[in-house]
């Protein structure tokens, strides 16, 4: 995952630009790089694979600067040169980016219609030239900023430093973090507050929409519609430690609000953004037309991912899927071909039924396929591929930012295979690649319904009951729900397809019972919808999740949450969210210890 460092400083700044990134090296990237103002001129250094290289670079090309930004990336839109390297640059603007640019291509194009020249094959470049534009027109800085930023669609965070202006810095969030550092005659900025650790402990958090004017002496704040706002300065717990909570209550808190940024990274490591073609990772390449059936097998959460996925391999692939409990699997004994896949579903890698059913598979003669957050885990290591996800360090017990990287990953590689395979044309795969860009973003609209989810939490901590229902790939969604509910509350709720209402959960159903309806506007919510009368016939408590066009075909249900609408292929990873957000508030409401739930451990290493 990318990471940005700006500062404000009294000294030479690279090297502690340097420093900061260091910090940042758990979020994993490819390049590095920074820019300094040197007599007011921007000047640049950069260079391809680990920060030594960035700092042997520096050391043999100083830079005495005391303004400047730097950036580890994570290649996204082109390879990772050191052309493409952050900060990117035109001789009055230079810019730092973690994010995705989703309409880059046609600003891209709009720019050079008018004469500009990019450099790079990245989607940040049009950044820089958009700003650079606008201050060719006579726009202020922050005008410029602002009048770029309302250009953009994605979720990113950006930082800027300007030619002649060495006490100004202007950072920008939407989806991605960023905040402040407060120093004595300094200012810092960050993509959190690990990579401030080394120079503050007095931290700002930006607001989702936030952009920021910084000078050493004054913070300037704006919500996204540009009028001026107040954010309060916390301290800082981050020493040496790699993560902390930052402006969150709990780990579970800040990890739901990561996940625009964590499913973005995850995506960038299988999805080419320029070409909009699914690329597997180097070394986990899989040819999916070899297979006659696709086994898969995971533990809780996981096990759901695998569910949903399912319905991905076979619409998208008519790839059969098998799918078992990981506890399961090897005691049923089911028929297992040599030479076809097993693919095992694990934040940890170190699951010990999932590593179970991975050896019990590999006796067998299958090859081993492994989605695993940590790629030095046993799982990782015994499997003959390995399709990493990139979701970063999950402190909560309940998992959240794991679980939507792992839907990331499994719906890449459902297209790959419906490519390989022949069942998805070259415009079919760009189709579902453009809804999987888009994500970031919709995740990142989607966490602004917590407010109303916080609420409604008060109704859901009275109950002894709850039930989620849901139809297709909102089926899986609805069995999550539900186990978040359970793992971190303690109220019991169980999740069904909705047609199966009527086949027993329904006389569970009285005015006492929540039901939570995940049923976005598509071919199966006319259906669906007859169930939500069933329970409302009854007195149930209807939360209905879905999309505009759902909402006006609702009828009387208790509350509506309204989640953006999007392309059905991708909506079990943005109905994922209000489900998390819900488990959680009521969790807090109640009092509960939400990121150490009892009697659970974060990853399950016996029998």
């Amino acid at each position: 995952m990318c990471g940005i460092v700006g500062i404000l400083a009294r000294e030479a700044v690279a090297p502690q630009l340097v420093d900061g990134l260091k910090r940042l090296e758990y979020r994993g990237y490819d390049s590095a790089g920074v820019a300094t103002l040197e007599g007011g001129r921007i000047v640049r250094r950069r260079a391809e694979g680990k920060l030594r290289n960035l700092e042997a670079r520096l050391k043999a090309e100083p830079l005495n600067g005391v303004t400047g930004i730097g950036h580890t990336r994570w290649a996204t839109h082109g390879a990772p040169t050191e052309d493409n390297a952050h900060p990117h640059a035109t001789e009055r603007v230079a810019v730092v980016h973690n994010g995705i640019i989703e309409n880059f291509r046609e600003l891209r194009a709009e720019l050079e219609a008018t004469g500009a020249k990019f450099s790079s094959q990245t989607d940040t470049e049009v950044v820089a030239h958009l700003v650079s534009k606008a201050l060719e027109a006579g726009a202020t800085p922050k005008a410029a900023v602002q009048q770029t930023l309302s250009k953009l669609r994605g979720a990113f965070a950006l930082a800027f430093i300007f030619r002649g202006e060495d006490d100004l810095l202007i950072g920008a969030r939407r989806g991605s973090p960023l905040a402040i550092g407060h120093g004595d005659g300094e200012i810092f900025l960050g993509s959190d507050a690990v990579a401030l650790a080394p120079f503050t402990d007095e931290v700002t958090y930006l607001d989702d929409g936030d952009w920021v004017a910084l000078t050493r002496s004054s913070v300037e704040i704006y919500d996204e519609a540009g009028a001026p706002v107040r954010r309060d300065a916390v301290k800082s717990s981050v020493a040496s430690v790699v993560v902390d909570k930052g402006a969150y209550r709990h780990f579970m808190a800040k990890e739901i609000a990561e996940q625009p940024e964590v499913v973005g990274h995850s995506l960038t490591r299988y999805v080419d953004m320029t070409t909009g073609r699914v690329r597997l990772p180097q070394g986990a390449d899989f040819d999916f037309s070899r297979l006659d059936r696709l086994a898969i097998s995971a533990c809780g959460t996981a096990f759901y991912a695998g569910l949903v996925a399912r319905y991905w391999f076979e619409r998208f692939a008519h790839l059969p899927v098998d799918i078992d409990i990981a506890s399961e699997f090897r005691y049923r004994e089911p028929p297992l071909a040599a030479g076809s896949l097993a693919l095992l579903i694990s934040q940890s890698g170190e699951t010990a039924d999932t590593l179970a059913t991975l050896r019990h598979c590999k006796a067998k003669g299958m090859k081993i396929g492994a989605v695993v957050n940590v790629p030095t885990s046993t799982i990782a290591r015994e499997a003959d591929v390995v399709f990493p996800t990139v979701a970063g360090v999950e402190v909560g017990v309940a998992s959240t930012k794991a679980f939507t990287c792992q839907l990331a990953v499994l719906a890449a590689l459902a297209v790959k295979a419906g490519r390989d395979r022949n069942v998805l044309s070259e415009e079919d795969e760009q189709k579902l690649v453009s809804s999987l860009i888009e994500l970031p973003r919709l995740m990142a609209e989607t966490l602004h319904l917590e407010g109303e989810i916080e609420k409604l939490a008060q109704t859901f901590a009275k109950a002894q009951d709850v039930l989620y229902l849901g139809r297709g790939t909102s089926f899986p969604i609805a069995l999550e729900g539900a186990l978040k509910l359970k793992e971190i509350s303690y109220i019991h709720a169980e999740g069904y397809a909705a047609g199966e209402l009527k086949h027993g959960p329904i006389a569970l159903v009285d005015e006492t019972v929540p039901v939570v309806v995940l049923a976005p506007f598509d071919p199966l919510f006319e259906k669906t919808a007859s169930n939500m009368q069933e329970v409302a016939a009854r007195g149930g408590k209807i939360v209905l999740v879905t999309d505009a066009e759902g909402a006006k075909h609702a009828g009387d249900v208790f509350a509506t949450l309204v989640v953006p609408t999007a392309y059905a292929f991708v909506n079990p990873l943005i109905y994922a969210i209000p489900i998390q957000l819900l488990a959680y508030h009521t969790a807090v409401f109640m009092g509960t210890d939400v990121d150490q739930p009892r009697n659970l451990a974060k990853s399950v290493t016996v029998e």
